[in-house]
C-alpha cells in the first residue's frame, strides 16, 4: 500500500514513528514459524544495536490468503521444493529501514515477499487499506478518507509512543 501526497506535513505525520501509526504487513517467509519465533517478533528484537518496539505478529490462515487473492509475483520468487513457506501478518508502529525483513531474518525466517496492507490513522476509524483493490490497481482517497487525513493535521499531540517526544523516548528528546 502506498499513499501518495504532495502535502509534506501529511507525509511526515503518517511516516514519523513518533506518531505511532500502526502499519500492517503481510509477509511471506521461508520456513515454518514456530511459536517462539512469533513471540520474539511480538516482544521486540535487537536490530542493528537497537531494540524494536513491541509488534503484533501472527500466522495467516489459508482461508485469509484465499479471500485476499494475492496475485502471483512477477517475476516469481525462487521456488524450492524442500523449503516450505508461510505468510505472517506483522504490525509495527515504527518504520526503520528494512525493519520487517531484518526482524524476520533475526528469527530465522527470511522474507520472500512483503506487502503493506493497511495503515491505521489512529482516529477510531477503520485503517486505510488495500481492500477491494487488485494487484496494480490504484484509487483516489474517498471523500471520508480525505476528511480523516485532513483531520490528522489539525489534531494536537503525538501518537502512541511513550514519552511523546520525536525520539519516542521519555524526557522530551527531539
Amino acid at each position: 500500500m502506498l499513499v501518495l501526497t504532495d502535502n509534506g506535513r501529511l507525509q511526515h505525520r503518517l511516516t514519523d514513528p513518533a506518531w505511532g501509526h500502526w502499519r500492517r504487513y503481510w509477509v511471506q517467509v521461508e520456513g515454518t514459524p514456530a511459536p517462539p519465533a512469533l513471540a520474539a517478533l511480538r516482544q521486540g528484537l535487537l536490530i542493528q544495536g537497537r531494540l524494536t518496539l513491541e509488534a503484533r505478529a501472527r500466522l495467516l490462515e489459508p482461508v485469509e490468503l484465499e479471500v485476499a487473492a494475492i496475485a502471483e509475483r512477477q517475476p516469481p520468487i525462487r521456488h524450492r521444493l524442500q523449503v516450505p513457506t508461510a505468510w505472517l501478518e506483522i504490525e509495527l508502529r515504527e518504520g526503520r529501514n528494512r525493519q520487517v525483513r531484518r526482524m524476520t531474518a533475526a528469527v530465522g525466517l527470511p522474507t520472500l515477499r512483503l506487502i503493506r496492507v493497511s495503515i491505521d490513522l489512529m482516529d477510531g476509524g477503520d485503517p486505510l487499506s488495500l481492500a477491494g483493490l487488485a494487484a496494480g490497481q490504484w484509487r483516489l482517497a474517498e471523500a471520508a478518507e480525505a476528511l480523516r487525513l485532513g483531520a490528522l493535521l489539525a489534531s494536537p499531540g503525538r501518537g502512541g509512543l511513550a514519552g511523546g517526544g520525536k525520539s519516542g523516548r521519555a524526557g522530551g528528546g527531539g
